[in-house]
């Protein structure tokens, strides 16, 4: 891409982006004490949140993966693109106009960038939205105005109108400035027999956002009964925005309920998307053009903070209720969710109208309250999934309840709570008028040969700390995470150095790792004075790196606020395991009593620090003092014997100053 951006914009794009506000976009957050906000990591499953996120130092970390560093990188990491592109990004977000410097002068962003993709496709909804309320359009508003939907719901939900001609947007958007390649690129145009031509041509439109609102791609169905070109549903083709596996229709507009309430109903269609909002089930999502799958859970479960989380003596878990339709269709997409079902720590069930009915279909039909009557009546999924197996066979027979048990054991089996599995062993002889008994010993069985294949193979023995080309890292066995700021270029194993991960209740180098955390987080509180730590009072190889990268970097007493100074502290070290450790001190809480920074707690441990060194030369003085001896040097001798008292001296006060502090 052509020119850089000024180092002042990058600042200025993140200070206008609170790394709370971005990340909550993507992760419910909550506060975890002394200042730091915690969620489910976005970027590996985990039944408890082990992401934390510090806003006054803007910087983030997942305790469970390790990966970190600042709004710049998670955006970067969360949605696959590079630094650059995280920038602009987060630009467009706020509004701020970037510039890059060429030669000297300013230029603006190349065409073709994630930004330029996302305004095409802005302007395209805008463009489909004002074509709705055209003559041409009338069959389309009265799709949706026979289901129950006006104009204000058509805008909300991004309603629009693909008109006959063939390059009718192709042409509105050429005359806006975007190329023909930037419209290829974000799959609102497609080579025809005769040249360019519309993606979508006479069909009712749905916006698809993103979870920040930006619109990535668009749904059409047919309404025309002459149309017989494609599909009755066709959607945007994957892009560089839109990934059909990843995106849920109306996250946009339910992800702040979906975490408020801790529940999420899941449907198949955008118009029951729109039938369920309007009847005030606010939490509702669908996919778009692909069945709900493992990708889809992923993001859901962000939402949902989808975790064993503790209140008092009581669990808390959230909800996943999925309204399928009632036809064999609807019971076969529920069946799959089955398959899917416990990834989530959340509750799941399954709500079925009557009479093979949509959502959509149901309000038409009995009203709002119809609709949050289904979602209320909803049945546990694996109920669901075993009775519905069941009916598929004729229970009063031999044949039938053998053939029905060789089915549902292997779903019962599939249950991983134990407990529940336990629970579900006993209905299912019920159900099949079986002992319990042997029931319980074939659920067990199938559990176990489950079980095996899916254990990983022992990983082969690697010399201690040492990286393993897999692309994990050796400090905690995650995958790599950039330095704060940066996006460099992974290293390979055989580059990497070997660190140990430290441990981090490990009372030996418990000075070591506040010491290292003050001057990232509160270089202020110590600035200078740990400066002129000595190497050698870090015992851990992996503090005393990041104690080299934080002098490298100009040392505390030049340290930037906030974010900067991890991504200047960043810089000096290679991309793998000591950038993971450098976020995951980054957010860490200190071990002072105080939330606010304490100045008397900062002296102790760089107190505990300057005791390590006293003992350090109290080592190397009775070394000399033996040597002198041995060679007879009495005046020498007692000349390093005061020396030596005096360190001792120096290090009992040094000692007892820390322990007052600390303890």
């Amino acid at each position: 891409m052509a020119g850089r951006i000024e180092e002042a914009d990058k600042e200025r794009v993140r200070d206008l982006n609170r790394i709370e506000s971005v990340v909550g976009e993507y992760v419910a957050l909550k506060p975890a004490g002394g200042g730091n906000l915690k969620g489910l990591c976005p970027f590996h499953d985990e039944k408890s949140p082990s992401f934390n996120v510090r806003p006054s130092h803007g910087t983030y970390h997942c305790f469970g993966c390790g990966q970190g560093g600042d709004v710049f990188t998670f955006i970067a990491e969360v949605e696959h693109l590079t630094f650059t592109e995280a920038v602009e990004r987060l630009a467009d977000r706020v509004g701020f106009i970037l510039t890059r410097v060429e030669g000297g002068s300013s230029v603006r962003a190349e065409r073709g960038t994630r930004s330029r993709l996302l305004a095409a496709n802005k302007a395209a909804a805008v463009f489909y939205a004002a074509r709705l309320a055209t003559e041409e359009a009338a069959p389309a508003r009265q799709f949706l105005a026979d289901r129950g939907f006006d104009a204000e719901a058509a805008l909300r939900f991004g309603c629009g109108f693909a008109p006959a001609g063939w390059d009718e947007l192709l042409k509105a958007l050429t005359m806006q400035g975007f190329s023909l390649k930037e419209l290829y690129t974000a799959g609102l145009a497609r080579e025809g027999q005769r040249g360019p031509i519309d993606r979508f041509n006479r069909r009712l439109l749905w916006a698809i956002r993103d979870a920040a609102g930006d619109v990535v791609g668009f749904g059409a169905r047919r309404i025309f009964d002459d149309d017989k070109v494609e599909a009755k549903y066709i959607n945007t083709s994957d892009t560089p925005l839109y990934h059909k596996a990843q995106v849920l229709y109306g996250l946009d507009l339910a992800k702040r309920e979906i975490s408020r309430q801790r529940r999420a109903v899941v449907v198949e269609g955008y118009t029951d998307v729109m039938a369920m909002h309007a009847a005030g089930v606010l939490t509702a999502v669908a996919s778009c053009g692909t069945a709900f799958g493992d990708e889809h859970i992923s993001v859901l479960r962000r939402y949902l903070l989808d975790a064993h989380a503790e209140s008092g003596a009581e669990v808390i878990r959230g909800e996943v209720i999925y309204t399928f339709d009632g036809d064999s269709a609807g019971q076969k997409a529920a069946l799959k969710a089955f398959d899917s079902d416990q990834r989530f720590a959340a509750n799941t069930f399954i709500a079925v109208a009557p009479d093979g009915l949509d959502p959509c279909e149901l309000r038409q039909q009995h009203g709002d309250t119809a609709v949050r009557d289904l979602v209320e009546a909803k049945k546990p999924l694996f109920a669901f999934a075993i009775r519905s197996t069941l009916d598929g066979y004729d229970l009063n027979t031999a044949e039938g309840r053998v053939a029905a048990g060789r089915a549902t054991v292997p779903l019962v089996a599939r249950i991983k709570e134990s407990a529940l599995r336990d629970e579900y062993t006993n209905e299912l002889a019920g159900w099949l008028g079986a002992d319990p008994a042997d029931i319980r010993q074939r659920v067990r069985a199938v559990a176990a040969a489950d079980a095996r294949p899916t254990r990983r193979p022992n990983r082969p023995e690697t010399a201690p700390g040492s990286a393993r080309q897999t692309g994990t890292d050796s400090l905690n066995g995650s995958r790599q995470a950039s330095p704060a700021g940066l996006t460099p270029a992974r290293a390979t194993a055989a580059e990497e150095p070997a660190f140990r991960r430290p441990n981090p209740t490990d009372r030996a180098t418990s000075a070591e790792r506040e010491a290292v955390k003050l001057a990232l987080q509160q270089p202020e509180q110590v600035a200078g004075v740990y400066d002129d730590l000595p190497l050698d009072s870090f015992t851990d190889p992996a503090y005393a790196a990041l104690h080299e990268a934080i002098l490298a970097a100009g040392g505390t007493a030049a340290a930037p606020k906030g974010a900067a100074w991890m991504g200047v502290v960043g810089e000096q070290l290679p991309p793998g395991p000591l950038t993971s450790l450098l976020t995951e001190l980054s957010v860490e809480r200190l071990k002072q009593r105080s939330v606010e920074p304490d100045a008397q707690y900062a002296g102790a441990i760089l107190a505990a620090m300057a005791e390590r060194a006293a003992a350090a030369s109290m080592r190397e003085l009775q070394s000399a003092m033996q040597r002198a001896e041995s060679a007879g040097d009495h005046p020498m001798r007692d000349q390093l014997a005061a020396d030596l008292q005096a360190m001792s001296t120096y290090r009992r006060a040094l000692a007892d100053r820390a322990n007052r502090q600390t303890s």
